[in-house]
């Protein structure tokens, strides 16, 4: 029945499973509260509406030892408390991509990614211009639909020493992007947790990043009041909004001019713990009360 595991005249397996289940997990607080909505919930919103409390958001966690700048070995090392470093990697950046001379003046931006409309890379070629216009260089690493991959290869070649672009999965590659660009760029419609902007966090690159999901949960927007009290961390604008994210961009253009301030949130960024311990207790301590439940109800 519509109370069970019947869905618009068939079977879902995975209605019955949200329906059945003593408590729903997902990846981050927000996307938890997301899922609610028809726009997130892909008709299945309302079975996550009726759960109520029963549905939590577990935010993911990173491998804290495989990404550490301190001690990675793709890098030239670098700490939280030793940042200067972090020029040489990006010089080595500006080198391997063959930037303008004088590039390491300009503010870096980098994009680790599928290449999809969710991850909203469509968004930023539309800004593209604007962002290159704002003195900005932009280096991309990845692979997925071929449209965007042409499109960016295009980018690229009409913007030769300003634009580069690695459709390539490259691990090795991406730990030097987040260690030696400024700032990844993260324009998710939709990202129920998203582990790129850790990443970049960890490596002092601040994420700018669509206001969604765990991306919302993770990233702390350099508003006026996070910069006064200076626990910024990164950029957020408004999901699938082209204006938004032009916006987004001039604010961090603008800041990165100001390196105290920009230094700062480097140092917040790398600081934060996106470790497994925390998100793991969590795990462990919901289970455990559900088996302690189950007990005391005689199950």
């Amino acid at each position: 029945t519509p109370r069970g595991f019947e869905y618009y005249g068939d079977v879902s397996f995975l209605k019955a499973g949200l329906v059945y289940s003593d408590a729903i997990t997902t990846v981050s607080p927000t996307y938890a509260r997301e899922l609610r909505n028809p726009d997130f919930g892909m008709g299945l919103d309302g079975v996550i509406r009726e759960r109520g409390n029963r549905v939590l958001g577990i935010l993911n966690g990173i491998d804290t030892a495989c990404w550490n700048p301190a001690s990675d070995p793709h890098i030239i090392p670098f700490a939280c408390t030793r940042l200067a470093p972090r020029a040489a990697n990006r010089h080595n950046l500006d080198v391997e991509f063959d930037l303008d001379p004088g590039a390491h003046e300009r503010p870096l931006f980098g994009v680790v990614s599928r290449l999809s409309q969710q991850k909203g890379l469509d968004l930023l070629l539309d800004v593209l211009p604007e962002l290159l216009a704002l003195g900005a260089n932009l280096l991309l690493l990845g692979t997925g639909e071929d449209a965007l991959e042409r499109a960016f290869l295009c980018a690229a070649a009409a913007n030769p020493g300003r634009v580069g672009v690695r459709l390539e999965h490259d691990e090795a590659l991406a730990h030097r992007l987040y260690a030696g660009c400024d700032a990844i760029l993260v324009p998710s419609r939709f990202e129920p947790c998203g582990l790129t902007q850790l990443y970049a966090q960890r490596y002092g690159a601040l994420p700018l990043v669509a206001r969604t999901g765990g991306l919302a949960d993770t990233v702390i927007d350099a508003n006026a009041a996070a910069l006064s009290l200076g626990v910024a961390t990164g950029f957020q604008f408004e999901p699938g909004s082209v204006d938004a994210l032009a916006a987004a961009l001039a604010r961090a253009c603008r800041l990165h001019g100001d390196r105290k301030t920009w230094q700062v949130m480097q140092q917040n960024a790398m600081r934060q713990d996106f470790g497994w311990a925390r998100s793991a207790r969590r795990y462990r301590e919901l289970y455990a009360d559900l088996i302690r439940k189950r007990r005391q109800n005689g199950a």
